[in-house]
């Protein structure tokens, strides 16, 4: 198989590399950090390179997942001068579509191939290779990366040109901040009222109420556990990236915005690395 690079060995990476190499392909990766790189060489068959371009040299196909715009644009730079005439670089980040049609036209430049292709399901997912992937880009460049990412993914879809895979991620993040909130909310209420909070959700999980945030989430909320997914750090970029492009494109997200000042309440009671369902926390504190 082609040879295929992969920048960026995080909370994600590290695993969807892993499966990369489980699918038979030549990997080699890089991290800021060499000591995640090594570690990843001890567990999986595969290479760890120094700095970028040395990791993406000769590579058919560059697949990096990394933290916000700033970071996927240094790292492309880095490697920008090793980029070649069919080369497809794949950005698994969560990132902006205006960096995503940028970072198309200067691929484009050197006769290689940009598809944005942000995720949903997080750590589990990616340990359990059944992510969800958004893309933006050529249709021809995606049905060639298909069977890549196909490695670690249990549905991949073209949303459209460069940039649409962001925005589609944006789209996931309204939701999902939406629902967590309304879930919250809900056991709030249950609590107050003295209601069984498990036989609620036995009650309502088979109606219309039912998500996969209750079904997954509704516990460990009201056991005050918080470590089992996605940081609230990291839902801030997202939504921050969100609100940007929601003022660009004229889109109105007044419940958005409210929940994104709600995590922002979170971060300010030590919870940053709690996972999104900490929302629940907010309203649960005891007051001063």
């Amino acid at each position: 198989m082609a040879r295929t690079a992969f920048l960026g060995l995080g909370v994600m990476g590290f695993h969807m590399a892993g499966h990369l190499a489980r699918a038979g392909r030549s990997v080699t990766v890089w991290n800021r950090t060499a000591a995640k790189a090594d570690a990843w060489k001890a567990v999986h068959r595969g290479e760890a390179a120094k700095d970028p371009a040395t990791a993406v040299f000769g590579a058919e196909y560059v697949l990096m997942c990394l933290g916000d715009d700033p970071d996927v644009l240094a790292v492309f730079e880095a490697f920008e001068p090793s980029l070649g005439a069919g080369m497809t670089v794949i950005d698994h980040t969560t990132a902006s579509a205006s960096l995503a049609r940028e970072l198309s036209e200067r691929c484009r430049a050197k006769g290689a191939h940009f598809i944005d292709a942000p995720v949903s399901g997080g750590e589990a997912g990616a340990i359990n290779g059944k992510l969800t992937v958004m893309c933006g880009g050529e249709a021809a460049a995606f049905a060639a990366a298909e069977p890549v990412m196909a490695a670690f993914s249990r549905k991949i879809t073209r949303i459209g040109e460069s940039g649409a895979g962001q925005l589609a991620k944006s789209v996931n993040q309204i939701c999902i901040a939406g629902i967590v909130q309304g879930l919250a909310e809900g056991l709030h209420f249950a609590e107050a009222a003295g209601l069984d909070a498990a036989k609620v959700i036995e009650a309502i999980s088979g109606g219309a109420a039912q998500s996969w945030q209750m079904e997954n989430r509704w516990q460990t909320m009201v056991e005050g556990k918080f470590d089992f997914g996605f940081a609230v750090d990291w839902m801030r970029k997202d939504l921050r990236i969100t609100l940007d492009a929601a003022r660009d494109n004229g889109a109105g997200l007044p419940l958005t915005a409210m929940i994104d000042q709600y995590y922002a309440d979170v971060q300010a009671m030590g919870g940053g690395r709690w996972d999104t369902s900490s929302l629940i926390a907010r309203l649960n504190r005891k007051p001063d």
